[in-house]
């Protein structure tokens, strides 16, 4: 797998569960900020943001459970790759390096762990930005008709086990560079070097990004259903950046979010998906906006 690495940051590993452990990036000083990657990238796509933050905070960018140079176990049961043991794998790292409270910021995949943490640990979880997604119930019931094609991947990945590996490890550049280039606004935020490194670190992880994306087809939604049926709703500050794919599908995202969010700021950004690439400064500044609330 082609490595790069955040400049001027500090690698280390960090023991999260049993025969779990994560590869994470940190540095600065200052209030802790936890920045969890989406699909199909790693840590990496917070180099230019994380380099910004870390003038006046402490930044940690792991490589989630199952992705990058992360461990990746294998799926013995739907909760391996919930999003809540994805989760606690996040509190516990941060509470490893020595940050019992912290801000969460996550982009797509990441955001919905940010999203169960929050949750699930409030006590740890101070602030969260969530960048470019819908909750995982949400977004599969806004996923409906022709329009639904663009999440033609949820679908794959939710089927069990064999069917989707195969299709995928048989051309993963194929697969894994569509998303690459059909989501991003336009050419130069992802040099070659970056965009090379994300498909060789998704060519080694097809099984552990399957069952991750399966998970939020079957255990995630059950943990999400139990929450909304018991009113539970994020009780921390929350920023939602987002395209206006509500525009496309038909949905309102911001009312959407506020029902799970009674503390909402919510925005609808000009750049494309991979909005900490194509817009760091952007990011950045809403990450500190985020720390005043």
């Amino acid at each position: 797998m082609t490595s790069l690495s955040i400049p001027g940051f500090t690698r280390h590993r960090v023991r999260v569960d049993d025969g779990v452990s994560l590869d994470v990036e940190a540095g600065g000083t200052g209030r802790p900020v936890v920045l969890l990657h989406g699909f199909p990238q790693t840590r990496l796509m917070w180099r230019h943001v994380a380099a910004d933050l870390a003038a006046d905070r402490t930044v940690i960018c792991p490589d989630l459970r199952g992705y990058g140079a992360s461990d990746k176990p294998a799926e013995t049961g739907p909760a391996v790759y919930s999003k809540r043991t994805m989760a606690r794998d996040v509190v516990r790292l941060a509470a490893e390096l020595g940050h019992d409270r912290f801000d969460l910021v996550g982009h797509d995949w990441g955001a919905l762990v940010a999203f169960r943490a929050a949750l699930d640990h409030p006590e740890a979880v101070a602030r969260v930005a969530i960048l470019d997604v819908l909750p995982t119930l949400d977004m599969w019931d806004a996923m409906h008709g022709v329009t639904a094609a663009i999440g033609f991947h949820l679908y794959l990945m939710a089927q069990e086990p064999g069917l989707p590996e195969a299709m995928i490890g048989a051309s993963p550049d194929a697969f894994f560079g569509h998303f690459l280039d059909v989501w991003a606004s336009g050419p130069g935020a992802m040099p070659d070097a970056v965009r090379r490194h994300y498909l060789d670190a998704c060519a080694a992880a097809v099984p552990s990004i399957v069952a991750d994306y399966r998970a939020s087809a079957g255990i995630d939604i059950d943990h999400d259903t139990a929450d909304r049926d018991a009113g539970n709703r994020l009780t921390v500050p929350v920023t939602v950046l987002q395209q206006d794919w509500g525009a496309a599908l038909g949905y309102h995202a911001e009312g959407l979010w506020s029902a799970w969010a009674p503390d909402l700021r919510h925005r609808t950004v000009g750049c494309g998906h991979f909005m900490a690439e194509e817009d760091p400064a952007l990011i950045a500044t809403e990450i500190r906006a985020l720390a005043e609330r």
